[in-house]
């Protein structure tokens, strides 16, 4: 049951949140708040968590995730409602319990900040992220699920982290500071986006991936791979990162063998695996290099 709980929840791409907003928090350790520092982790994993379920939720009611009842791990759901394992409506309680949680932890930072404006950012953010995928706007229908996907994973989470231990929201540095891991997140799901072309056009679900087709979609890749390391060269020349982060460009490389793998293989799931694994691994040991960076 535990094991079934844990890819219910999506529990490794938690990653994919955690490390920006780890990012954010760090970019001025100037009297860190330590207590501020937790609820907003905790915030961010509940909310992600919640977004995973209603995700599932949604994908089942619109039949997405009945085109192929195949489990890949790293894209297509977790596939426990098709095997009959866990009911939707399972999925859809547990979304409203991880986003009490979350509700009550941005209370609690609320009242640790003693300002009202976290709780209309976590509002608008808790609204956006279950949007991505519920009715009536499920943007990850109409081609914007890709769009939201880099805001709430870039800005959002390294602004957030900054906002909270330094009271200051808007700031040019932490936007400028977020766009890597924007970018990364973004192509992570355009990575997990191309082997499910098919199912997503016959349920009507539009991606990014319908605008160039399963066979063009690795410029696609490219382009968000470039950006996000391009936006790591610039936040060095502008000061804003530190020259030791100029060793995550290194994990261009491993960016290279996916995108490679996307082109070569446009339509084969069990190959395209593989793409998806490269992506969450460069997005992930890119945001280590940067938090390190940070420290040192």
């Amino acid at each position: 049951m535990v094991k079934n709980f844990v890819r219910a929840l999506r529990l490794p791409f938690l990653s994919a949140s955690i490390l920006p907003f780890i990012f954010g928090s760090l970019v001025t350790r100037c009297n860190f708040n330590y207590v501020s520092f937790i609820l907003g982790l905790l915030t961010v994993a509940a909310t992600h968590l919640s977004a995973n379920l209603i995700n599932d939720y949604a994908d089942s009611r619109s039949g997405v995730d009945w085109q192929d009842r195949n489990f890949y791990k790293f894209f297509g759901g977790s596939k426990l409602i098709q095997e009959n394992v866990l009911a939707e409506k399972f999925y859809l309680k547990a979304a409203l319990i991880f986003a009490l949680i979350s509700s009550l932890c941005v209370i609690l930072l609320s009242l640790a900040l003693q300002s009202l404006s976290v709780i209309w950012m976590y509002l608008a953010i808790i609204a956006l992220s279950w949007s991505y995928s519920e009715r009536p706007l499920q943007f990850s229908y109409h081609r914007w699920g890709e769009f939201f996907i880099f805001i709430l994973f870039g800005p959002v989470l390294v602004m957030g982290g900054y906002f909270i231990q330094t009271g200051i929201f808007p700031d040019l540095r932490s936007f400028m500071l977020s766009l890597p891991f924007g970018f990364l997140t973004t192509a992570i799901l355009f990575a997990n986006e191309v082997p499910d072309f098919r199912e997503d056009k016959n349920a009507g679900k539009l991606t990014w991936v319908s605008i160039s087709g399963p066979q063009r979609a690795f410029l696609i890749y490219y382009l968000l791979i470039i950006l996000a390391f391009l936006a790591i060269i610039v936040n060095i020349l502008l000061g804003y990162l530190g020259i030791q982060s100029a060793l995550s460009l290194a994990f261009i490389i491993p960016a290279h063998k996916a995108a490679i793998i996307l082109k070569r293989y446009p339509t084969d799931k069990m190959r395209l695996v593989e793409s998806s694994k490269l992506t969450i691994a460069v997005q992930s040991l890119v945001s280590l290099v940067l938090i390190t960076g940070l420290i040192l």
